[in-house]
């Protein structure tokens, strides 16, 4: 088969890479642009692991075919920090001791991200529920929760 040409914009970024029309966004992500953040924890879309945004969406990469980023704008880990300035998710993770192994942290934030773009005032409930597709083999899930509501209402304090 031959190869397939795909434009997109991957963390604000315009890109353009070449890939057979069979290779997971999580492939291309890893082994073509070099973006090895996003981790591969399940392969099935069970784990959170590769999720990424499209479009705004979460989406588990393992499950996404590179060729239908095509005309996206792709969200991953590499993206979430301004600069050398980490994003308030990744400090507050950092501060609250709610990472590990360091597998699913990528996934974790992204999804944490995405749910606090969709609610920046979300209950421990709904944190629980939108992180629900991310699973964690090393720590409980009480210290990466109550991270997300912390940066959360350090984010709400930023934009009032």
């Amino acid at each position: 088969m031959p190869k397939v040409h795909v434009t997109a914009s991957i963390n604000g970024e315009p890109a353009e890479f070449l890939c057979d029309p069979d290779k997971s966004m999580l492939e291309v992500l890893r082994n073509t642009l070099g973006l090895t953040g996003t981790k591969e924890g399940c392969g099935t879309g069970d784990c959170g692991a590769c999720s990424i945004t499209v479009d705004g969406r979460l989406v588990c990469a393992c499950l996404m075919l590179a060729v239908e980023a095509e005309g996206t704008e792709i969200g991953t880990i590499e993206g979430m920090a301004q600069g050398e300035a980490l994003h308030p998710l990744q400090r507050k993770f950092l501060e609250m001791a709610a990472l590990q192994c360091g597998i699913c942290t990528p996934g974790v934030l992204i999804a944490a991200r995405a749910l606090l773009e969709k609610n920046p005032d979300p209950t421990e409930t709904e944190v629980r529920f939108g992180l629900a597709g991310n699973l964690c083999r090393c720590t409980g899930y009480d210290k990466i929760v109550r991270a997300v509501l912390e940066a959360a209402a350090e984010m709400r304090e930023t934009v009032a």
